[in-house]
């Protein structure tokens, strides 16, 4: 149970970084919202390993968004 609470944590915080990076989207912030929490409930019963796989997934979007951010300043 301690793995599965472990991973929630790292889901739970992969979504509030994504959340935050919003604030400059170039669509809008309520645009990336939506999607944002379409994707993540698209995938709420994804089971150990993929969600490790998932996790990779988003925090590679997170440091593309990140490099987007810093170019366009």
């Amino acid at each position: 149970m301690k793995m599965a609470n472990s991973l929630r944590g790292e889901v739970l915080n992969l979504y509030k970084n994504l959340l935050y990076l919003r604030r400059d989207y170039p669509k809008g912030t309520d645009y990336f919202k939506r999607c944002l929490k379409n994707v993540f409930l698209k995938n709420k019963d994804v089971k150990n390993p993929e969600i490790k796989e998932l996790i990779g997934r988003g925090e590679f979007v997170m440091k593309e968004l990140e490099a987007l951010y810093f170019f366009r300043k």
